[in-house]
């Protein structure tokens, strides 16, 4: 890639005037895989190409944005050089950068392709993933661990409420490792239940383990990941199955020796977890081998309240495929989503506060926050909000993090 200009561009830049800086095959990875997204924009009056404003909206909520003024307000402060590399579109070579205003980030993220969009940040997250192993291993990339954790789960955004009341809600698939593979807006008059099949139908899930709560335990949910997908799954019971929950729950657990039993103390909570396994021939459900008892001993350190719950699952995974520790550290997998991904949209970027409520927006900002977390999570950052400042004291550092420089 040529060298950036600062200000004013040098005119030797000149051949870059245009809508791209450069043609496909030039561009970092990240903005090849936004150039391929559908412009939802009419053609006349567009200042700014989309992948430049995606990857300058990508840049300001690395950087700790999380409004669509902060994007704008980020963007404006960038230098000429930043904004070249966020692709910027070069009309005359003797005048600086413009940056995109809030009017055009916003709509430009009230009418992205939200499937598109997140095809192409779930894609980026999963090369870099694989490009970071095998530097790594000093070879390439193997094709995927034999036994990947996928988890699914739902999330409504409580701040972004439609005309109707409702709150928008999206279904997400992800990865043990922190990265969201896909995630979808489940449609108002529908639920999770319809969206779980086309948010799994584009990955490649050839011996991942699958896990869902209650609600996504469907004999159709079970067939598809088997037989279609080449995927294990966990599935938890509950009463929406009452026979089946109530064949596994009458099992005779006191005979079934423990298993696995760990603790942690989190989130002022001291949490003890045991789980049982047991074989069970012919269970009433696709693709059923074994059934699970999990009891979670939950203690709040300032209140001293003690709760146990206990919960039954069903799972593909034979008891060769899976002894009880994989199987326990699987379910608190799925668990800990909740943790690695939605409370950090929560308590980090203020996800459910958020006033972003129009169109595609709130998906679209939802889909930059995930991209923001995938990043700082290959990078080795467990800590989002310290990683987020440490990018927003230097503006060049999202750009480095996001391979545009």
């Amino acid at each position: 890639m040529p060298a950036a200009p600062s200000s004013p561009i040098p005119a030797g830049l000149g051949q870059l005037a245009g809508w791209d800086p450069a043609c496909p095959e030039e561009l970092p990875d990240l903005l090849a895989r936004l150039s391929g997204l559908p412009d939802p924009r009419r053609r006349r009056g567009r200042r700014h190409p989309l992948p430049y404003v995606l990857a300058v909206a990508a840049c300001a909520v690395l950087a700790g944005a999380k409004s669509l003024t902060a994007i704008a307000e980020w963007a404006a402060d960038a230098s000429d050089r930043l904004l070249f590399c966020c692709g910027a579109a070069l009309r005359d070579p003797d005048r600086p950068c413009r940056a995109p205003s809030e009017a055009t980030v916003r709509r430009v993220l009230q009418h992205i392709d939200g499937d598109a969009f997140d095809a192409a940040i779930g894609g980026w997250l999963t090369a870099r993933a694989a490009a970071s192993r095998a530097a790594d291993q000093g070879e390439h990339p193997p094709p995927g661990p034999a036994r990947a954790a996928v988890a699914v789960d739902g999330k409504s955004l409580r701040g972004a409420i439609r005309a109707d009341g409702r709150c928008v809600h999206l279904i997400s698939a992800l990865r043990g490792d922190g990265i969201v593979l896909a995630q979808r807006e489940v449609d108002v008059k529908s639920n999770e239940i319809t969206a779980f099949r086309p948010l799994l139908e584009p990955l490649d899930l050839t011996g991942a383990v699958v896990t869902f709560d209650a609600l996504l335990t469907q004999t159709d949910h079970a067939k598809f990941l088997v037989e279609q997908k080449g995927a294990h799954y966990i599935a938890v019971l509950k009463g929406n199955h009452p026979t089946l929950h109530a064949l596994v729950k009458e099992l005779p657990w006191k005979e079934v020796p423990l298993l696995d039993r760990t603790r942690a103390t989190a989130h002022g909570r001291d949490e003890i977890r045991r789980l049982k396994a047991a074989t069970v021939p012919r269970l009433p459900f696709p693709h059923a081998d074994q059934a699970l008892q999990i009891v979670r001993r939950r203690r709040t350190i300032r209140t001293g309240k003690v709760s146990i719950e206990r919960v039954y699952a069903i799972t593909s995974l034979t008891a060769h495929q899976a002894n009880a520790a994989d199987l326990a550290e699987r379910v608190r997998g799925h668990w800990a989503i909740e943790n690695r991904e939605h409370h950090v949209r929560d308590a980090t970027f203020g996800e459910d506060t958020s006033r972003v409520r129009t169109g595609g927006a709130p998906r679209a900002m939802a889909s930059l926050r995930n991209l923001a977390i995938g990043t700082l999570r290959l990078a080795g950052r467990d800590n989002i909000a310290e990683g987020l400042r440490h990018h927003g004291r230097d503006m060049a550092r999202p750009l480095a993090a996001l391979g545009l420089t």
